[in-house]
């Protein structure tokens, strides 16, 4: 069985809730990522994506360097630790329906790593098409 650290990208930059939308945005066009874990005090708090910067401040025409990071950003958000197992890691990923998950290390409660969908596909092919799948229903958008 592989395990999380197996395949996570480590090394994973990180935002306070309190920086702006306009350097998360820097960082993640730095790091060519599209998503980046928020912490405060050494606790995870949320994560920010590309697409949380788009629809929920640039639609709405909220100021990039003065919109802090915690407007935009979903909390509550799914972790996984480096021992678990992959197979059990996407399992639940697809029923949160989430691309990309923090990686926690158990034993000191620290972020680890990362592991997305692209990890999966390209270090641990098994299922993924069908993670995919459930991630991304419903696949159409709302045009309500």
């Amino acid at each position: 069985m592989q395990l999380i650290s197996e395949i996570m990208t480590p090394d994973v930059a990180t935002l306070g809730p309190n920086e702006t939308i306009e350097r998360a945005a820097q960082l993640m066009d730095e790091l060519n990522v599209g998503s980046i874990p928020v912490f405060e005090g050494g606790r995870l708090v949320g994560m920010v994506t590309d697409r949380d910067i788009v629809v929920r401040a640039v639609s709405a025409g909220r100021a990039p360097g003065q919109t802090p990071v915690a407007d935009v950003m979903s909390a509550g958000i799914s972790y996984c630790f480096t021992d678990e197992v992959v197979d059990d890691v996407m399992q639940r990923m697809r029923e949160v329906q989430v691309r990309r998950m923090p990686v926690m290390d158990r034993a000191t409660g620290k972020l680890a790593g990362i592991v997305a969908l692209g990890d999966l596909a390209t270090k641990h092919s098994a299922e993924v098409d069908r993670t995919l799948s459930e991630i991304s229903t419903p696949s159409e958008p709302d045009r309500s």
